[in-house]
């Protein structure tokens, strides 16, 4: 009996005693304000991960970021406001009004750190901190779904039904093992029989013999027994088995810890500024900014281009699109490859615009990166790394591409501070902590270029290896003048090209920093009415083969420098990478 129920009410906990596996909650909303928010305090509510289900009409939409991107991607927008009570287990809805009844399709955006759509229902599964929210939509214009549902897993763990079975279990075998043996002991304690004198047989007299029975008799004595046997051996075999299971002992028993929820969207805890975006996030950009630059260079579509490239990298493409468009066989920019990120450097703030610079490889080279790069025979096989320097201009705006520059075989760039972190943008004008300001340096190394050695600038950079100088220095300048006939004479002017100078502070208190050179090529006629031939893609892109008036042809010069601390005595401005195009022509 103590066996029966013992097994009874371990498995009863299992069954008609067990409490539900999840908690949830059910928001019905009303309403035609286009967003819902989800609060990552009341996504934390309860412990352990959270479902969240959208119900509603169409293609809906879920998105998690930082609460603070969140809010400030909706803006002035009204949205619902889900809160979670935890006396009556219910979700409470209220609505924040705003100035904006529809907002922009949110499909896309750089700020989430995940999103999902799907048809009518929408079911997803997140586990975020309490800094980390949940945004649900369906177009931007169209009212967000009418019902959500959030459930959260209960520890419905019964630790003490194995215990319970397996203790019945025992008791079931022994008190089998005592009624076998009692068996035993009474069929032995009844020792020998006296026999019986044997009386005259009565005369026998005809009977019906019945049928054989088509069923085996009942088994008589030990047979009976052992038979029986079969029975409870096997059901406590079932048992034993089904109370093997972690859930149904106790964790000292079951051997395994106490299980915690870990974050799947983790921020710093800190006082610091987030950084802009996160290295997934970053990955996820680099993506789509590859994709933009390969669909826009295979159509030669400025439009497109302009989706993810702004400033001096759309000039250069759009230039370069320009071109082809007369001349098919002039090359295509060079395309952004959809590689391992090298290196990731994301300013640290919660404000816009935002600026990250990266590094990007398609194929990198063993054991190499910007910071150490290859040598010998892995830098040859190696494809060449490529700088980008992007900036989110508001929060519903897609990071754009401002800087594209190719980085120099040999260059090193400086250690920085890690992803996780970000690092600060310094003012373009800043004096006092780097050897030079960034807004300067443009027209400062525009000199060099210009008048090489004699240049007031020129002991201010490090030009060993510097493969723009050995292309358009002054040698190359001095070349190219001495090429014109006698009746044409060339000269060259720098300018700082639209945009800011961006730099990126590094962990010596130096910076990477990238600015824009405008170099203008003027070729003018000496003698009245001498004719002068235009050529290649000055050529194309002016529509002037040849003129009396002379030409004026400018390129764009994006460059990426290392600018060294003020307090460094040893060290120069090095020049990291850049990208020359021409980007204008027209006669004068």
């Amino acid at each position: 009996m103590l066996a029966a129920v013992m097994i009874g009410f371990g498995i009863a906990q299992r069954t008609i005693l067990a409490e539900p596996d999840q908690v949830e909650a059910v928001a019905e909303i009303d309403g035609t304000a286009p967003i819902t928010l989800i609060d990552g305090a009341t996504l934390n509510s309860l412990d352990g991960r959270q479902k969240i289900e959208l119900t509603g009409e169409g293609n809906l939409f879920a998105a998690y970021g930082r609460t603070s991107d969140l809010l400030a991607w909706i803006g002035e927008a009204s949205y619902n406001e889900l809160q979670y009570d935890s006396e009556t287990g219910e979700l409470a809805t209220s609505v924040v009004k705003g100035t904006e009844e529809a907002v922009p399709n949110p499909r896309g955006s750089d700020l989430w750190l995940t999103e999902y759509s799907r048809d009518d229902l929408l079911s997803i599964v997140v586990n975020v901190p309490e800094d980390v929210s949940v945004i649900a939509m369906t177009d931007g214009t169209a009212p967000a779904p009418t019902e959500v549902a959030i459930s959260w897993p209960q520890d419905n763990r019964t630790p003490w039904s194995g215990p319970l079975i397996v203790g019945g279990v025992v008791l079931l075998l022994v008190g089998l093992g005592l009624y076998l043996w009692a068996l035993a002991h009474l069929n032995k304690s009844r020792g020998p029989r006296r026999k019986q004198p044997k009386l005259p047989r009565p005369p026998r007299r005809p009977i019906a013999r019945p049928k054989k029975p088509s069923v085996l008799p009942i088994p008589r004595g030990r047979r009976k027994a052992l038979r029986m046997a079969v029975i409870p051996v096997t059901l406590t075999t079932g048992l034993l088995l089904s109370a093997c299971s972690a859930d149904y002992w106790p964790a000292a028993f079951s051997g395994e810890a106490e299980a915690t929820p870990t974050p799947s969207a983790t921020t710093s805890a800190s006082d610091a500024k987030p950084p802009a975006v996160t290295v997934p996030q970053l990955t996820n950009i680099i993506g789509k900014v590859a994709t933009a630059a390969k669909d826009a260079d295979a159509a030669a579509d400025a439009d497109i281009a302009a989706s993810r490239f702004a400033g001096a990298a759309l000039e250069a493409r759009s230039a370069n699109y320009a071109i082809r468009a007369a001349d098919s066989s002039y090359p295509a920019p060079a395309a952004i490859p959809n590689g391992e990120i090298q290196l990731a450097l994301p300013q640290q703030t919660d404000a816009w615009p935002r600026t990250v610079f990266t590094v990007v490889q398609q194929k990198p080279a063993k054991n190499a990166s910007p910071v150490e790069p290859a040598e010998g025979e892995a830098a040859a096989e190696a494809e060449p790394m490529y700088g980008l320097m992007l900036v989110q201009a508001t929060p519903r705006d897609n990071f754009k591409v401002v800087y594209a520059v190719t980085l120099e075989p040999s260059a090193k760039l400086p250690e920085v501070v890690s992803a996780e972190t970000g690092t600060a943008r310094l003012k373009p004008d800043v004096q006092q902590l780097l050897q030079m300001a960034p807004d300067q340096l443009a027209l400062a190394y525009g000199d060099v270029l210009l008048n090489g050695e004699s240049s007031e600038h020129y002991g201010k950079f490090d030009t060993e290896g510097d493969s723009l100088i050995a292309s358009i220095g002054q040698a190359k300048k001095a070349e190219r003048q001495a090429s014109l006939p006698a009746i044409a004479s060339m000269a060259f002017a720098n300018a700082v090209g639209p945009g800011d100078a961006i730099a990126m502070a590094t962990n010596n208190t130096g910076a990477i920093v990238s600015v824009y050179l405008h170099e203008t090529e003027t070729v003018t006629p000496v003698e009245e009415g001498a004719t002068i031939n235009a050529e290649g893609a000055v050529k194309t892109l002016s529509g002037v083969s040849s003129t009396t008036k002379g030409t004026q042809a400018t390129y764009g010069d994006q460059l990426l420098f290392y600018v060294p601390p003020s307090s460094s005595t040893n060290e120069k401005i090095k020049l990291l990478g850049f990208t020359s195009a021409l980007i204008s022509a027209q006669e004068l």
